[in-house]
């Protein structure tokens, strides 16, 4: 990767990101000196001091640039931030994430995974497989794979680089993709999308620049508007080039025979719940089948694959219940994770503590929270979680409160409860939480923080 030759040090702001962190530790790996700050101190900061990062934490004082080569930042840190100011006044090169994951793009045969749900999932599915399959890929995916000892990074040969590209403000634009997985089209960040056109309009661009196959979701009314020039479907329902049919869920486990061009290849089983994982799993699998790779090695890894890092992650027990963390928070992925833990638990009650997360797609999509909320027996909303440099007007406008009253309405007999805060969401659960139930704590904010606070 010929973005880091020469470079001696390299510095991040926001280093604690999921997505910062593994360039981090890709530079790392490379005998590059590391050095950053974040606001929060985290596993993940601490995990990079271990490997040989400098990196301080909180709002104190700032690490000094001398000597820094490039400069990366989180798309949350504004331009006014001390450090950037600094950096520029230095003449320091600058980038963002997102521009730095381009950038590595542009040097390497790139395989991009995108789309609005199950994106990180299909990453570590199809960076274990690629892995299994002895290509050595090089991996980025926005969560810890168990699989990967670096968690959210693998580093392998320089020839080949899979990363998840993150459809936020358009960010995915700057990737370079050689090939492309679309997981699905949905409407998400409203606020900076003005709505589903001109969300779509975006992945049209983006599978625009793949120059090669594009491996595409087939039982998505979205994505089966975009014009492809090379496309590979995959589908459960819809006929599709790869069509997943007869899944079985028993006994933790669910299976799905695959079909090829109409001819079975084989049967897929999984130890993750959910039909979204066998929509993952198709997509996984569709890719590495156009990269070469035989069906059976896809089969081997997928029986084996585990989940990763906040996607029904099982965390622990708390007054005799299952605790499950989920990162989901649009409402097509609550609706997943609750029918996957019905699918998985059967005849256990769902006890759903959801932390909405930003304003604006709660107020956009404040109609759709209040149909699926409900589809848990109890449900627990503690006030929304706000992204920094992202809360505005809104904020004003949207309470989790406004979700609350809403399924009271909708629903007179539903048990629902608001929350102001974390704290007073695991009062409330300690309350109502029985033996035998199952407890998803679901959202992107820090309720995994509450998660893993009561199941110790």
């Amino acid at each position: 990767m010929r973005m880091f030759e020469g470079m001696k040090r390299v510095h991040f702001v926001g280093i604690g990101g999921i997505g910062v962190s593994a360039i981090a530790k890709l530079c790392l790996s490379r005998g590059i000196r590391v050095s950053g700050s974040d606001v929060h101190a985290s596993a993940i900061t601490e995990d990079l001091v271990r490997r040989g990062a400098s990196v301080v934490t909180g709002t104190g004082t700032r690490p000094a640039l001398d000597g820094v080569d490039l400069f990366v930042y989180s798309p949350a840190v504004p331009e006014t931030d001390p450090e950037r100011v600094e950096a520029k006044r230095r003449g320091i090169r600058q980038m963002s994430y997102p521009e730095a994951l381009g950038e590595l793009s542009r040097t390497t045969k790139t395989v991009v995974v995108t789309g609005t749900n199950g994106k990180s999932t299909t990453t570590a599915m199809l960076g274990l497989i690629l892995e299994a399959a002895g290509m050595d890929p090089t991996v980025i995916v926005g969560s810890l794979v168990p699989g990967f000892p670096d968690g959210n990074l693998r580093v392998g040969a320089h020839d080949l680089l899979v990363v998840e590209g993150c459809e936020s403000q358009a960010n995915v634009l700057n990737l370079s993709p050689e090939a492309a997985v679309l997981t699905n089209v949905e409407e998400d960040h409203l606020d900076y999308y003005r709505d589903i056109d001109h969300i779509r309009d975006t992945f049209q661009a983006f599978v625009a620049k793949a120059t090669g196959p594009v491996v595409w979701n087939a039982d998505d009314p979205q994505s089966r508007r975009l014009k492809l020039k090379d496309g590979m479907s995959y589908a459960m329902e819809a006929e599709a080039d790869v069509k997943g049919a007869n899944r079985q869920v028993e006994a933790g486990e669910q299976a799905v025979e695959v079909m090829r061009h109409g001819v079975k290849i084989g049967s897929l089983t999984l130890r993750v719940p959910g039909a979204f994982n066998v929509m993952n799993a198709l997509a996984a699998t569709t890719m590495a089948l156009e990269l070469g790779v035989p069906f059976e090695t896809c089969r081997k890894v997928l029986e084996g694959f585990a989940g990763i890092w906040r996607r029904f992650e099982r965390v622990g027990s708390f007054h005799g219940a299952e605790v499950i963390s989920d990162y989901g928070h649009h409402p097509t992925a609550i609706r997943a994770t609750i029918a996957a833990a019905r699918e998985f638990f059967p005849g256990r009650r769902i006890v759903l503590c959801f932390q909405p997360h930003q304003h604006s797609r709660t107020l956009e999509l404040k109609g759709d929270f209040i149909a699926a909320l409900p589809e848990a027996d109890v449900v627990v909303v503690p006030e929304i979680y706000g992204v920094s440099g992202r809360t505005g007007e809104e904020a004003k406008r949207i309470s989790s409160r406004d979700l609350v009253n809403g399924i009271k309405k909708a629903h007179p007999d539903q048990d629902v409860r608001y929350a102001k805060d974390l704290d007073e969401a695991q009062r409330t659960l300690g309350e109502i939480v029985k033996r035998g139930d199952v407890v998803i704590m679901q959202g992107a904010g820090d309720v995994d923080d509450l998660a893993r606070r009561i199941a110790r």
